[in-house]
């Protein structure tokens, strides 16, 4: 039912929108903002059911209005034209050609803030050849094994 009514949803704000560009004719409005926020991330995220986001792709004028507003207030994410209601089978290369560079750099940085956390709290520390702490030598691996 829920679904139902969010697609009714969608077909009434197409209706309202028309042939115009935004609701209240040729500037946006609050109203543009709302539905925008709402209509941009269904149209563009990738969802386990896709059935309400290929009813709103069908809408071709509430599609066209999402994509004249992410590249009207978005230029470096919404060049992209409004896409078709049945995609042909796009292989998981084209969908985001930068995908294995992402999450490889993803992980570089995650690893790198961890690291740096370890070494500015102390929990690691390098330390060069020399006395330890306290006055003690450092134990080196072959030491450690002789004392087992």
């Amino acid at each position: 039912q829920l679904n139902r009514e969010a697609r009714e949803c969608l077909t009434l704000l197409s209706q309202r929108l028309g042939s115009q560009k935004f609701f209240f004719g040729d500037s946006p409005a609050s109203l543009d903002a709302l539905v925008f926020s709402r209509l941009a991330p269904l149209l563009k995220a990738k969802l386990p059911n896709g059935k309400l986001q290929q009813h709103l792709k069908s809408l071709q004028n509430l599609c066209n209005y999402c994509t004249s507003i992410l590249s009207l207030y978005f230029p470096w994410d919404g060049g992209e034209s409004c896409p078709s209601p049945h995609p042909a089978g796009l292989g998981e290369a084209e969908e985001d050609p930068h995908k294995r560079r992402n999450q490889l750099l993803s992980v570089l940085v995650g690893l790198a803030a961890m690291l740096g956390y370890a070494f500015l709290s102390g929990i690691v520390s390098i330390q060069r050849g020399g006395v330890g702490p306290a006055g003690r030598q450092p134990v080196t691996l072959e030491e450690e094994e002789e004392e087992e």
